[in-house]
């Protein structure tokens, strides 16, 4: 069988952005730069969805040597702020990536309000002051046309009178808008004579009160990008019916100019959609406002900063991503391929530790008493550089009460009386009974060890089928622990006829306390990747002390939700 050239290989593994980017530098168009941006509104905390945009303009400048730059698309006061502004540089630069330059829609206030002027002059604008039911219902429908406004005829002169009082707040909020006199029987509805200015008596969190006049989105968005110098604009499939307005606009800017070679183009690629969240900024705004969550950055959220504090790692993110890929249509992912892309990386940088979250005491009986020993433990088999720590045995340990059974089957292999079991890291102990109080339940357990059969020592090696893990009695510090889970309880919120409060997961958070985890955990700093062993991921919270330790838990070791859902089907 004959090897396929690499070349060809290569070429089959880009997605198909990366292949109109290749094809453009190969065609010499715009002088052969290549120039992204991400343009967020600074009305919220970034989401996962985001992150996919990140990975796309930021990537792809990247990889073909180009640039992308950071635009905040500030053109609406009402529901901006600073807050946002600052969180979304910190995500983006956690994400791994750097902007060549930071702009803002606002920087182009004045130049876009000039471009709207000429309009008016040009007879290609008017200020209509119906109100926005009135414009809506002179719409038409994609198969008929609209109907004209009585004012898209009105004088030039008196268009541009008020729009200057637009913006000198000399008329009230949503009592007139400066529409683009384009086409009402165009097929394409953003073509029907779209409003392209507003009013907001609002202060702008970098203009103050300057302007009260605010461009559309539509509007400012295209020549934004020309005035950058932006050559490819990658937006999400919601804005493929914008895109003739798009260019539309930016051919109006340069009034017929030859742009062939050298104009921003837009292209399109599918939304990340995730099982069991939502991504709608509106609803997630709820979720904060209304106390449904602990803030935006939640770890229950899908928000970046959400996701960062429950402990995912940047590269874990970027690979989900890169998992799902980039195409033309939508789909819904599903929320176990992101924990699977956790699970891989987490694996390789998480340092092991013993954290015991349902405790049981054990005695060692035959330990002397008074009496502890230093174990080795390796930090992370992954990775032989991580090193190794000490922990404490002593006679009295805790360990899960489920890894005890009184009566257990046969296939149980942790520790029942009469059988033996390893103590990670320690001896291999068997156990010899129980300890209960009134109720019937368990208080104390009772082994006996074998002192020959410590973990490194010679011969110590004789088998036993199972392994429990363990924290002194004597050193261990108590801990809260929060069981994170899915935030909805439906595969689909989003599509839900039902209010998507109604959908939340009662169970997407469980806070266990008294936990108890070795000394080495708690003193972890926030955002540090750990493995509870034989439990799950989890890093410490912001909230965690060395005194008052508390831990989110990223991600189980094995994904038992879909399971869970299998079943209850």
């Amino acid at each position: 069988m004959t090897e396929e050239p690499k070349e060809t290989s290569a070429k089959k593994s880009l997605n198909f952005i990366e292949e109109i980017v290749e094809k453009a530098l190969q065609e010499g168009k715009n002088d052969g730069r290549l120039q992204t941006r991400f343009p967020p509104e600074p009305n919220g905390y970034l989401h996962i969805g985001h992150a996919k945009a990140i990975c796309m303009d930021f990537g792809i400048a990247q990889k073909y040597g180009g640039v992308c730059n950071l635009r905040f698309d500030d053109t609406n006061p009402q529901k901006e702020d600073q807050e946002y502004v600052d969180a979304i540089q910190e995500d983006i630069q956690w994400l791994g990536f750097r902007w060549g330059n930071v702009y803002y829609a606002s920087d182009y206030f004045q130049q876009l309000w000039d471009f709207a002027v000429r309009l008016i002059k040009e007879g290609k604008a008017y200020v209509d002051e119906q109100t926005s039911e009135e414009i809506a219902a002179q719409k038409g429908t994609p198969t008929q046309a609209g109907t004209p406004s009585p004012y898209r005829d009105r004088p030039v002169e008196e268009s541009l009178a008020l729009f200057e009082k637009m913006n000198r707040g000399e008329v009230e909020e949503g009592s007139m808008v400066l529409r683009a006199k384009i086409d009402m029987a165009n097929p394409n509805m953003h073509f029907r004579d779209p409003v392209i200015y507003r009013i907001i008596n609002r202060s702008h969190h970098r203009t103050g009160t300057q302007w009260k006049a605010y461009p559309m989105y539509d509007f400012a968005h295209g020549q934004s990008d020309y005035f950058e110098g932006v050559t490819h604009s990658i937006c999400t499939l919601e804005f493929v019916p914008h895109r003739p307005l798009y260019d539309y606009f930016i051919d109006e800017l340069k009034q017929g100019r030859d742009l062939e070679d050298h104009r921003p183009r837009q292209y399109e690629f599918n939304r990340l959609n995730l099982t069991y969240t939502v991504m709608s900024k509106r609803k997630l705004l709820a979720l904060v406002q209304e106390k449904y969550v602990s803030g935006w950055d939640d770890p229950r959220m899908p928000t970046i900063c959400g996701l960062r504090r429950r402990g995912y790692s940047p590269e874990a993110v970027r690979n989900f991503i890169n998992m799902i890929g980039y195409t033309k249509y939508d789909a819904l992912n599903d929320y176990a391929m992101l924990e699977a892309a956790a699970r891989e990386d987490l694996n390789k940088r998480a340092i092991r530790v013993s954290a015991v979250l349902n405790p049981v005491r054990l005695v060692v009986t035959n330990y002397p008493e008074g009496q502890t020993e230093e174990m080795e433990a390796v930090n992370n088999p992954e990775n032989e550089q991580d090193g190794t720590h000490t922990v404490t045995f002593g006679r009295e340990l805790w360990i899960e009460r489920e890894d005890f059974m009184e009566d257990a089957p046969k296939k149980f292999f942790r520790m029942t009386p009469g059988k033996e079991v390893r103590l990670k890291n320690a001896y291999i102990v068997k156990c010899t009974g129980c300890k209960k109080n009134e109720q019937g339940e368990i208080e104390e357990i009772y082994c006996e060890y074998d002192p020959e059969s410590k973990s490194g020592m010679p011969g110590a090696d004789r088998k036993v089928k199972g392994t429990l893990h363990w924290v002194s009695v004597g050193t261990a510090v108590k801990a809260e622990v929060r069981l994170y889970d899915r935030l909805f309880s439906v595969e689909d919120p989003g599509s839900d006829e039902r209010d998507f409060r109604e959908l939340l997961n009662p169970d997407s958070l469980k806070v266990l306390n008294p936990c108890y985890v070795e000394p080495f955990a708690a003193q972890m700093p926030a955002n540090s990747y750990l493995q509870f062993q034989r439990i799950g991921y989890f890093t410490p919270d912001k909230e965690s002390t060395v005194q008052n330790p508390v831990f989110n838990r990223t991600v189980q070791l094995k994904d038992t939700w879909s399971s869970q859902q299998k079943s209850q089907a």
